[in-house]
């Protein structure tokens, strides 16, 4: 096979007519669709697609949504770290689901917050009485008087974020929203140790319940519902799941690789985090520069202007859920185009080349999708594409392209366009997030199915918003 623009040849492709599936314990990925044969794209073609400045690119000029706060694709992010990390796949060779390990647990509880616990993980938390064992560290443990410090994550003498899971410092929105999340677990011990003078690891247990519930919570009830439209998820949870049938909880490939990357769209080029203050490019000093200590107090997040929240302010959107992406994504700046694929559509398009994902349109016709539906779907693809793909479409990009063309089912038969994820798309991400809560006897879903939350605490947004700091 003949190699493109730095991309080693795909090997294993013996692998397309001999392949199985078997259910996959909860530390290795899976298939949702082992029965559809795997679609084949030419890395030529993908790379065409995915370049910068080619069909992908949506420049700099802002296409905003209407509905959905720009706070929900970061979130989307941090929900993403708390369930997956596969540090093992590679482009330049077939990757086999059940053989590549997941390194998160496939349950959303938080582990990038809490990791394995006080005692496996004590340096991530309080020693100190009533608290010790119970409360997380931070940043104001080290420092309390400067506003740098006491407004950032706990860090190691390299600078390094302590903490969970690494990623969650790879821009300043998201270390900040780990932060958020930390918040919210202390002020909960503060609030049990008072009213109930809980301590030690009883106070532990029950503030990550409470924390932990919360978030899932508005997982369910407030992302699930912006992204995939409140008809998908309605369905889902008075219907039951359709096509995620797992008796323990495994992440799919189709939505690992695929169907979950669909943030990557709206992802804005600017975004505001403070009132009153100017538009800072999202890969930028200020925002952008992950992996070490917060450098300037304008990178401090008020939740107020990326979420609704009660004091409504005009919320910034996040950017249409379509075929184009941020110009910065397709020139990833931490990435040596000399050395690596540096556009990050293309990145995702051969991704799932290298896991032999089915053709967007064969999963669509699975899901029961109406032909007239999918040969829409599939025109746009043929567009972009310039006519090179007319069938086996890439998952992801098929997941892009509903998105545009059909959009999200706000209400029942109702589709804004750009708006979210249209109907392939919205059912693989929410029945495999709803199955993950399902499949966990630990949640909220998998013990009290008629738990409900604090109204004070009912959506990602009350409950970052509930720790802001004060701004200096």
């Amino acid at each position: 096979m003949a190699q493109h623009h730095g991309i080693k040849a795909l090997t294993g492709m013996e692998a397309y007519c001999n392949r199985s599936h078997h259910p996959a314990p909860g530390d290795r990925f899976g298939r949702l669709f082992p029965d559809i044969s795997p679609a084949y794209v030419p890395a030529a073609v993908l790379e065409e697609i995915g370049r910068k400045g080619g069909p992908m690119d949506g420049g700099s000029k802002p296409r905003r949504t209407k509905t959905v706060p720009v706070g929900h694709v970061i979130f989307g992010q941090f929900i993403d770290h708390d369930i997956t990390l596969d540090v093992s796949s590679r482009f330049d060779r077939v990757n086999v689901p059940e053989e590549t390990t997941n390194v998160r647990t496939p349950t959303l509880d938080l582990d990038c917050i809490y990791g394995s616990g006080p005692e496996a993980h004590p340096f991530l938390y309080s020693q100190t009485a009533p608290f010790d064992g119970a409360k997380l560290l931070t940043g104001v443990d080290q420092d309390s008087a400067d506003p740098l410090k006491s407004n950032d994550l706990l860090r190691s003498p390299n600078l390094r974020a302590i903490i969970g899971d690494p990623r969650n410092d790879e821009n300043r929105v998201v270390s900040q929203l780990q932060l958020g999340m930390i918040k919210f677990h202390n002020a909960t011990c503060d609030n049990l140790n008072a009213d109930e003078g809980i301590t030690g690891s009883a106070l532990y247990e029950e503030a990550r319940r409470f924390v932990t519930w919360h978030y899932q919570w508005a997982v369910v009830n407030d992302f699930l519902v912006t992204m995939c439209g409140r008809a998908v998820v309605h369905n889902i949870l008075s219907c039951g799941r359709q096509f995620y049938h797992a008796t323990e909880p495994f992440i799919p490939i189709e939505f690992a690789v695929a169907a979950y990357r669909f943030g990557h769209s709206m992802v804005p080029m600017k975004i505001q985090v403070q009132k009153g203050g100017k538009n800072e490019e999202f890969f930028g000093p200020v925002l952008g520069e992950g992996f070490s200590p917060l450098g300037d107090v304008k990178a401090i997040v008020d939740w107020h202007e990326l979420f609704i929240t009660p004091e409504k302010r005009s919320v910034q959107k996040a950017e249409k859920l379509d075929t184009t992406m941020a110009g910065d994504l397709l020139q990833l700046p931490f990435i040596d185009p000399k050395k690596d694929e540096a556009s990050l559509a293309t990145r995702n398009l051969l991704r799932g080349n290298s896991f032999l994902l089915p053709g967007g349109e064969k999963v669509a016709a699975q899901l029961g999708r109406p032909a007239n539906e999918i040969e829409k779907v599939m025109a746009h693809i043929a567009k972009i594409s310039d006519d090179a793909i007319t069938d086996g479409a890439p998952l992801w990009l098929y997941i892009l392209a509903e998105a545009e063309a059909i959009g999200r089912e706000t209400t029942s038969c109702g589709f804004d366009k750009g708006e979210g994820l249209g109907p392939v798309g919205a059912r693989i991400v929410a029945e495999v997030l709803i199955g993950l809560l399902e499949l966990d006897p630990r949640s909220y879903l998998g013990e009290n199915r008629n738990w409900s939350p604090e109204a004070d605490f009912d959506s990602i947004g009350k409950i970052l918003a509930s720790t802001n700091s004060c701004l200096p």
